[in-house]
């Protein structure tokens, strides 16, 4: 419920505070005192547009703020979903600056206009006598049928499996399109997989090859350097083997005089050593250079074959065309095999689609026994407020079939099930019954409205209701059964009304006066709640004008306390 609301800075009020009652709330005032801007600043932390020519003071910011009760309304997972702090007294807020800009807080934590209006919407509900689209909704007309048939747990099931059912039949249409593209290029990719696997290719042979090949190719002067390298190393009349040898032994005839010497002589020894397997190595490289022309006609003949396959698909490297390879390989194991993917998929579907099909029936069952204790309802709350001669029809229909597509045999599936609902109605004795809309004037569809919510209110957890001015064109006994009936939808949840009639201004709980003052420089806004002294002057205003006489008075406590 709507403990407190914080209003600054918007249209006549520059600051305001008000705290509500959970019960029945009652907001009375002239035309024109600011009971509707109060609904309007109240609509901007629901997630409504704002303005900033709406602002009180043009160089201030709106800071609207809104304090809410919110256990009861099973709101923890709208919190999870949202990553949002869940708080059982939350608080949602926003503020506009002068030059337009706006954010928008949950518990202190920012969110945008989209997930504020999700959450106002689960928290308030404002009905006034202009607002009939909802009643002639149906997707509202459904949801009322639903709460009187107390199956939400049955709903959510079928609805829960609504959306897997509805993503399977789109990846079955996905594999349809897939297997059909699959099949008609088979024989190009066959023929591309079939020249890959024909390669025969190995990740890393190109990089191989290319080593191989500029080796055969420079074979004759890699040969002649190795053996100029070995001949000056060993073989040649000044090999480096046989000087280093020469001053070895030089060096080993003196180092018995000098210790320094004899260092230098092992390190000679350990040159010599490196030298001899250097040699060695050189003559291996040596023996095992070929000029092989057989040889390197082969591995150039096996790159071009690489080159010519990495130029066609456009790509670099081996890795890549096996990569390739792989995917053409599925494409045409797709084309193969793909049908069978598409039966099995199709007969987890059939199987899904009897499951939805037999919780479907479930739920149309318990709408059709709901719907004659709805009808009855209403038309007994519509007859205590004057409205006796009163018809309504629920109607259960199928859906119809969707355009241009073969009729079904079975009941076509739609995400709330298998039936259409539609409330037909007459205000009059003798009048067909035709869509609300059609039938009935402001005032009826206004009363009709608070029948049905009044009924709804019994079964779920409704949120904060405000009616504004739906009483308009009631008045005397109807009026006051307006305000009995008020009073017990307020048993189920909070209801705030704004109202120019005495006989349902003293069914409130609590009673809010709005009122102008211009005392200073500026006309504000002011609110106040009113005691019951103030309750009963208040009144007898709203029955016989400024000044009230004793008779007055003395009726508005009768309204009030009898």
């Amino acid at each position: 419920m709507l403990q407190k609301l914080t209003i600054n800075n918007y249209a006549l009020i520059d600051n305001l505070e008000i705290g509500f009652d959970s019960g029945l709330n009652i907001l009375t005032g002239e035309t024109g005192a600011g009971k509707s801007i109060i609904l309007g600043a109240l609509s901007l932390i629901l997630g409504q547009r704002a303005e900033s020519k709406y602002f009180f003071n043009q160089q201030k910011k709106c800071v609207i703020e809104g304090t809410f009760k919110i256990s009861g309304f099973h709101l923890a997972d709208f919190f999870e979903d949202n990553d949002l702090d869940y708080e059982t007294e939350t608080v949602l807020r926003r503020e506009i600056s002068a030059d337009g800009k706006s954010r928008a807080f949950v518990n202190d934590t920012p969110v945008n206009l989209t997930a504020l209006k999700q959450l106002g919407e689960k928290l308030i509900d404002i009905h006034s006598q202009h607002a009939t689209l909802e009643i002639n909704d149906p997707d509202f007309q459904l949801l009322v049928v639903d709460s009187v048939a107390r199956h939400s747990d049955l709903l959510f099931d079928y609805q829960t499996k609504f959306k897997a059912y509805k993503k399977s039949l789109s990846k079955l249409n996905q594999l349809i399109a897939e297997n059909d593209k699959a099949k008609a290029d088979l024989d190009y990719f066959q023929f591309q997989f079939d020249e890959l696997e024909k390669g025969a290719l190995v990740a890393d042979e190109q990089e191989h090859l290319e080593l191989e090949l500029n080796t055969l190719n420079n074979a004759e002067e890699i040969k002649r350097n190795l053996l100029g390298a070995n001949y000056l190393l060993q073989d040649g009349e000044a090999a480096a083997l046989t000087q280093l040898k020469e001053a070895g032994q030089a060096l080993g005839s003196i180092e018995k005089y000098n210790p320094a010497v004899a260092e230098l002589h092992q390190r000679i020894n350990s040159t010599i050593i490196e030298l001899k397997d250097i040699a060695a190595e050189i003559d291996a490289i040596e023996q095992h250079t070929f000029i092989d022309e057989a040889r390197a006609e082969e591995v150039n003949n096996r790159l071009s074959m690489i080159y010519n396959l990495q130029k066609k698909h456009r790509v670099n490297t081996i890795a890549e065309l096996l990569q390739i390879q792989e995917e053409l390989s599925d494409k045409v194991q797709q084309a193969l095999f793909g049908d069978e993917a598409i039966e099995k998929l199709q007969k987890q579907i059939a199987a899904d689609k009897a499951e939805l099909e037999k919780l479907a029936t479930q739920l149309s069952v318990n709408r059709k026994k709901a719907i004659p204790d709805i009808e009855k309802q209403i038309l007994a709350t519509l007859a205590e407020m004057g409205m006796g001669n009163s018809m309504l029809s629920i109607e259960q229909t199928p859906p119809p079939p969707p355009k241009g597509g073969a009729t079904e045999q079975s009941p076509l599936l739609t995400a709330t099930g298998i039936d259409n609902i539609k409330f037909l109605f007459s205000a009059n004795k003798g009048h067909a019954l035709a869509e609300m809309s059609k039938v009935a004037s402001g005032g009826e569809l206004s009363r009709l409205m608070l029948s049905i919510k009044s009924i709804v209110a019994q079964y779920t957890a409704l949120p904060t209701i405000i009616f504004d001015e739906i009483d308009t064109g009631v008045s005397g006994e109807v009026a006051n059964k307006v305000g009995q009936i008020m009073e017990r939808l307020a048993q189920n949840l909070q209801v705030i009304t704004i109202t120019h009639l005495p006989q349902i201004a003293s069914k409130g709980q609590s009673h809010y006066f709005v009122y102008k003052d211009d005392s200073e420089a500026a006309t504000f806004t002011r609110i106040k709640q009113l005691d019951n002294d103030e309750r009963v002057l208040e009144i007898a205003k709203m029955l016989s004008g400024d000044k009230p006489g004793e008779s007055a008075l003395q009726n508005a406590r009768e309204l009030l306390f009898s």
